[in-house]
């Protein structure tokens, strides 16, 4: 007797959007963040921050790309996901910048509402080393 596995709509939700901001896929990523939501960048660098509204969060996302010459990439490992909306991703950060190379490991804690991103808060591995990248 085989078992099926199916991934929680939010996980699968979240991987869809990894692999939307990976792309610079903008329809895609407008359809799953809500129009008031936020985003939280912990640290010193010229990237920390809260963001508030979709414009402002893809704004900040745009500053990833930008200051990389598109190199930036968050590389998903594993997703979880409970029932009260909380989404929880794994990634590697990597990117090249001025000679500089990022190697990071981030968690992202979202809040899903709705089916749409409503919060994503960034954890990552060594927060110095995101700053001095950056910095």
């Amino acid at each position: 007797m085989s078992t099926i596995v199916t991934e929680h709509p939010n996980a699968a939700l979240v991987r869809r959007g990894y692999a939307a901001f990976n792309t610079a896929d903008m329809e895609t990523l407008t359809e799953l963040f809500h129009e008031g939501s936020c985003w939280h960048t912990p640290g010193r660098s010229p990237l920390g921050g809260s963001f508030q509204g979709r414009d402002a969060v893809f704004g900040h996302f745009g500053s990833y790309g930008g200051l990389t010459a598109g190199t930036f990439q968050a590389n998903l490992q594993d997703v979880v996901a409970n029932e009260e909306g909380t989404v929880i991703a794994i990634h590697q950060n990597t990117a090249q910048k001025d000679g500089k190379t990022l190697d990071v490991s981030c968690c992202i804690v979202f809040e899903i509402r709705d089916g749409r991103v409503l919060d994503g808060r960034e954890y990552f591995f060594d927060l110095h080393a995101w700053d001095a990248f950056w910095g």
